[in-house]
């Protein structure tokens, strides 16, 4: 198990969509994952321009965006993604 599980909450720190949260859909590779959210496309990302939380959604592998969506509307989790996290200045 890993820090880094799909449906891991996380939030981008790097990029135009830093400060948003994003969903874990699949990992790639050992540098890359492939994330999705209502705000934020679906794109692979580095695990370095991600900060992992403590929240876990049930989605599946590869899920569409439809699946992701549904599952953060079950999770009750619509309101907080789509605010934006203010992430310091390193």
């Amino acid at each position: 198990m890993s820090v880094y599980d799909i449906g891991r909450l996380c939030v981008k720190t790097m990029g135009r969509e830093a400060g948003h949260y994003c969903v874990i859909v699949d990992v790639i590779d050992k540098n890359y994952l492939l994330i999705d959210g209502l705000k934020v496309r679906r794109r692979r990302a580095n695990f370095n321009h991600i900060e992992p939380t403590p929240e876990v959604i049930e989605i599946k592998k590869g899920a569409p965006h439809e699946q992701v969506e549904a599952a953060i509307k079950k999770a009750k989790l619509e309101k907080k993604m789509k605010e934006p996290v203010s992430i310091p200045i390193k």
